[in-house]
C-alpha cells in the first residue's frame, strides 16, 4: 500500500485497516511457525503497511492538536530542533 493511498483514506478507514492488518499479521506469524508460509516477505510488507497507517494517523492527530505545543519539534533553517520552554531557569 502506497502512502498517497493511505492519505486519501478517512480516519475511520485507517483505524479499521490497522485492525485488519494486525489480525493478518498474527495469522501470518502463526502460518510461519507451522512452516506453512512460503513467502516470508509478506510478514515484512504487512509490518510496513501497519507502520505507514499508524504514521499517517499520528500525523493527522498532530495536525488537529496544533503546532504551538511545548516541546514540539520544529524546523529552523531546515534543521529539526526542539522548542525550549523560555520560562525555565538555566539550570
Amino acid at each position: 500500500m502506497k502512502i498517497h493511498e493511505i492519505k486519501e483514506m478517512k480516519t475511520e478507514e485507517i483505524i479499521q485497516r490497522i485492525k485488519d492488518e494486525e489480525k493478518n499479521l498474527v495469522d501470518l506469524r502463526f502460518s510461519h511457525q507451522l512452516k506453512q508460509l512460503t513467502n516470508t516477505s509478506k510478514l515484512k510488507n504487512v509490518k510496513r503497511d501497519i507502520a505507514r497507517l499508524k504514521t499517517v494517523l499520528q500525523d493527522r492527530e498532530l495536525q488537529t492538536e496544533g503546532s504551538s505545543v511545548k516541546g514540539a519539534i520544529a524546523l529552523k533553517d531546515g534543521i529539526p530542533w526542539i522548542k525550549k520552554n523560555e520560562n525555565r531557569c538555566c539550570c
